[in-house]
């Protein structure tokens, strides 16, 4: 009893010293301030580069969107606006405007059917007039992509007129009325924007503006006094409507497509009327000039697969210079026979050792596999078909956005059964030549990133066994090795999986496929893809400084990277965490630091027709704000948005990096939060959390929110806890032992400075950190308590596992990947046994809490099951949270929210003497379920 007394009494101490005291105005985070806090989840400038618009929402409930004018600084804002939508001559904003979120919820608690409830209004804000008119009643909206003057929105009318011709029944069922309009199709309203002008159209199903705004393309069911039922294109140049296609009110149609140039579409029609299972559509083509649409009979093609069908769900697609049209064919498939009584029906799983894919994976993939489709191609000047892809050759890329005669064609098909222990299995590649019509192999197995160059004129791939960079010329038919002879590596160096490192990746090609540009660890390397010239670093000075340069691609469309203009890079330090922006210039290959400090950027973007840049900025203890320069010189640098200004309000703390060795001698890197007004000499309790790596973290911005599975940086720091969250290496074999060697020095060097509470320290994990939690209590004692989420106990039940999620077998993770084990449980059960949890929980001293969803699709939640029953058995504290129906991790806001306070609860009661919650004490039983929260402290 002395010793309680005495252990409470110091728990009451340490948690009264360890609270920040540099401010009495100030107060620490908790939970009730996540669902104002804000959050800015759209940032765009006009094409002129003159606007700004960002929106401002909090994480739970009504924002609103501002519109900034960079020259005057004036701002205006829309309440509750989404989907939004810049128009090409920088005039309008177009958006979406949201009912009330506390209306809706009122009336949804009044029981009020989805009919009833209020619809959503189209707003048009002027950035001439600063004025915004709203539009009542939307179901959706379109503008052109790079054109104006016109916005097109469906009218999400209760009834629309061929509504009104269903009987009474059928009305007043809301399912009903709801599948007759979406069958139906809504009022189609096209309205200029110069003059407000409007025109509409009834029943439209599907509606589409060409690229360039020269006309749009729509459907409708028809059977109105104006508009029969049909497909239409509705001329914006001349405000002209053609008929392309007239036909029944039930005739289906899909795959509306718009040639680039916009003077031609092509489209499917199913014209059978009943309720056929397999459903027959055919291919039209209409070319301006022409009055109506022309059938393209592909099936009647001697090429055509016996027994195919054109495919629904492919939707025809135009080259970029509009000669040919790519289309989707696939097998007829099989249906079941529709006289069968369910009892009939026998449903059973044969599960065969030679299936490509064991049956989960085909589960998983099902409807996927029934809407597969099969490239082939319409020469558009003689109507010629030609079948490219097929099941044994599934996968068929374009060249030069299909301007090209030579495609490449990929196939993993004859090694899809090691995918089972393999996870990623190689690929045949297949090098295609329409004019010729050929089709010849070029590579064989090979293991890791394919494509075509831009213009078609190589193949290109990262082998990952060989770890080089490879190239092959269409025109010479060689392959060539791009980085042997080089002393780097474009290969992760750090990897330290059982399996091949994956690549750095590439900036891409410069223009006509002259030079191909990859990235090593740090630097820019330039390759004459048919290796004539020696390979040139463009950047440098990455691997003297540990600066890691990457290529920012500004323009969507770029295909190419221009020779002549300047390439904007982000550049990272690997030391300092510092982050920023240079400049390179490929004509005279000289690099220049724009803008590099203590933070970490992200976001940027260009706007589309002028110089000027929106990007972000943030740190631990700054919000990623949205910021703006006039060009890629990062001059004018300002500042535009205050998401959060009542940051000032609370206690924050810092982020600092620390260092130390492994017990194998590695050096290590990880980040120390510290509370605000931190003070050496005291003790402070701490939360050790870990996943691998988060060094390069150092700068992120912690959002207070509800997370998913890990514990809240800036929430707990907020409160007077330290969090240390330690970078960890591994030895393959031996993913626990290098878990504990990484960890404890790192927890052990921060209790040697004298700040850190040694008898209040815990550790948090979710998925492979969860895992490591588990492993490192039956290694030590030193944690007073421990959280771990969704972990593996025992590898040895868990390798024959599911991960229901993708089907996949987890074979592949133990052999290959994350838990590391370097072979079959055949091969080593030891180390299965030695890595499990589960076999040494009779060591655990520590406190545990669990948390394992039922519907986990990644994580088997029988894992968690097993750790569970084991403590028990054992007589160990141990809670589990199961949230029913999650999947990994809890989704749903209100789930979250009830995880962090528990988890919060739990360690505030271990490490600061809080008092103990109902749901600890006592558990919540089944019935209470979902009415009793537990978290108070009495009855």
């Amino acid at each position: 009893m002395k010793y309680i007394f005495l252990l409470t009494s110091l728990l009451l101490s340490t948690a009264t010293i360890a609270q920040p005291t540099t401010s009495t105005s100030k107060k620490a985070l908790d939970h009730t301030v996540y669902d104002s806090w804000k959050e800015i989840t759209y940032e765009e400038l006009t094409p002129d580069g003159k606007y700004a618009a960002f929106t401002i929402n909090p994480q739970d409930g009504d924002g609103k969107l501002v519109f900034y004018n960079l020259k005057t600084t004036i701002q205006d804002s829309v309440h509750r606006a989404a989907d939004i939508s810049l128009t090409y001559d920088s005039r309008y904003a177009i958006f979406k405007i949201k009912p009330q979120q506390n209306l809706i919820k009122e009336l949804r608690r009044q029981k009020k059917k989805k009919d009833e409830l209020p619809k959503d209004s189209l707003g048009i804000y002027s950035f001439l007039t600063r004025k915004t008119e709203k539009l009542p009643n939307i179901k959706s909206y379109k503008v052109p992509e790079k054109a104006s003057g016109w916005v097109a929105y469906q009218v999400d009318a209760k009834k629309e007129e061929k509504a009104k011709t269903e009987n009474t029944t059928d009305r007043e069922n809301s399912k009903k009325a709801k599948k007759n309009n979406e069958e139906n199709g809504y009022t189609l309203v096209l309205r200029k924007l110069s003059d407000s002008k409007e025109i509409s159209f009834e029943f439209v199903t599907n509606y589409q503006f060409a690229k360039f705004g020269q006309g749009l393309l729509f459907t409708s069911t028809g059977n109105s006094p104006s508009l029969e039922p049909g497909v239409y294109w509705y001329d914006l140049q001349n405000e002209k409507l053609n008929v392309l296609y007239n036909g029944h009110s039930k005739y289906k149609f899909k795959g509306l497509s718009i040639s680039e140039e916009g003077d031609q579409t092509a489209f499917l029609v199913d014209t059978d009327t009943t309720k056929a299972l397999i459903r027959d559509f055919k291919l039209y083509h209409w070319k301006k000039g022409e009055p109506t649409a022309q059938l393209l009979d592909v099936k009647a093609a001697n090429n055509f697969p016996k027994n195919w069908l054109l495919s629904e769900y492919y939707t025809p697609l135009f080259s970029k210079k509009g000669d040919k049209l790519f289309i989707g064919t696939a097998p007829i498939p099989i249906v079941q026979d529709t006289t069968l009584l369910p009892e009939e029906i026998v449903n059973v799983e044969v599960w065969h050792s030679e299936d490509a894919y064991i049956y989960p994976m085909q589960n998983v993939r099902l409807e996927n596999e029934k809407k597969r489709s099969y490239l082939a191609t319409i020469n558009l000047s003689n109507n010629k078909l030609t079948q490219l892809a097929d099941e044994s050759l599934p996968t068929v890329l374009l060249g030069d956005e299909g301007n090209s005669n030579i495609l490449l064609g990929r196939t993993d098909v004859p090694y899809l059964k090691a995918i089972t222990w393999e996870g990623n299995v190689p690929q045949d590649l297949y090098l295609f030549n329409l004019q010729s019509a050929s089709k010849k192999k070029i590579a064989n197995k090979v293991r890791g990133l394919t494509n075509l160059s831009p213009k078609g004129n190589y193949v290109f791939w990262f082998s990952e066994p060989d770890t080089a960079w490879f190239s092959y010329s269409v025109k010479t038919d060689k392959t060539v090795q791009l980085t042997s002879g080089l002393d780097v590596e474009f290969a992760d160096e750090l990897d330290d999986h059982p399996d091949y490192p994956g690549p750095y990746g590439a900036a891409g090609w410069t223009v006509n496929d002259e030079l191909f540009i990859a990235y090593d660890r740090y630097d820019l390397w330039a390759f004459d893809p048919q290796n004539n010239k020696a390979p040139v670093n463009l950047t440098k000075i990455g691997r003297q400084q540990k600066t890691k340069f990457r290529y920012i691609k500004l323009d969507d469309e770029e295909r190419f990277i221009d020779s002549g203009k300047e390439l904007l890079l982000s550049a990272f330090d690997e030391t300092t965490k510092a982050s920023g922006f240079y400049t390179l210039s490929l004509k005279n290959g000289k690099l220049t630091k724009r803008l590099m400090d203590d933070f970490r950027f992200g976001k940027v973007e260009k706007a589309q027709l002028a110089d000027q840049l929106l990007f972000t900025r943030e740190s631990f203890r700054e919000f990623p704000d949205v910021w703006t320069a006039a060009d890629t010189k990062f001059s004018n640098v300002k500042k535009l948005s205050e998401a959060n200004p009542q940051m000032k309000n609370y206690f924050w703390g810092n982020a600092s990096l620390v260092k130390w060795n492994s017990l194998d001698n590695v050096p290590l890197e990880g980040l120390l939060y510290k509370p605000e007004g931190f003070n050496p000499h005291k003790k402070y309790p701490m939360i050790v959390y870990f996943y691998e790596r988060n060094s390069d973290n150092l700068h992120d911005y912690t959002h207070p929110t509800p997370l998913r599975s890990t514990i809240n940086r800036t929430t707990y720091v907020s409160d007077g806890y330290l969090v240390f969250v330690p970078d960890i290496v591994y030895k393959i074999g031996f993913p626990g032992e290098s878990a504990y060697n990484s960890i404890m020095p790192g927890v052990t060097s921060l209790i040697e400075k004298g700040f850190v509470d040694e008898k209040n320290i815990g550790i948090q994990g979710h998925s492979w950190g969860g895992y490591q939690a588990a492993y490192l209590v039956t290694r030590t004692n030193l944690f007073k308590a421990a959280e771990a989420g969704a972990i593996v106990a025992n590898m040895t039940s868990a390798y024959g596992g599911i991960r229901w999620g993708s089907g996949m077998s987890r074979m592949f993770q133990y052999e290959r990947t994350q838990s590391r084990i370097g072979g079959t449980l055949w091969e080593k059960p030891l180390l299965y046994i030695e890595n499990s949890p589960l076999f040494f929980a009779d060591k655990i001293e520590t406190p545990m809490l669990l948390l394992h969803n039922d519907a986990d699709t990644a994580v088997p939640w029988y894992q968690g099951i097993e750790m569970y029953m084991a403590m028990r058995r054992l007589n160990k504290p141990v809670w589990m949270l199961n949230y029913n129906g999650e999947p990994h991790w809890p989704v749903k806001r209100e789930n979250r929210m009830d995880f962090q306070i528990r988890m919060k609860q739990f360690f505030d009661f271990y490490l600061k003497g809080a008092e103990e919650p109902l749901w600890m004490k006592e558990g919540i039983p089944a019935i209470e379920k979902g009415i009793k929260t537990g978290y108070s402290t009495d009855n």
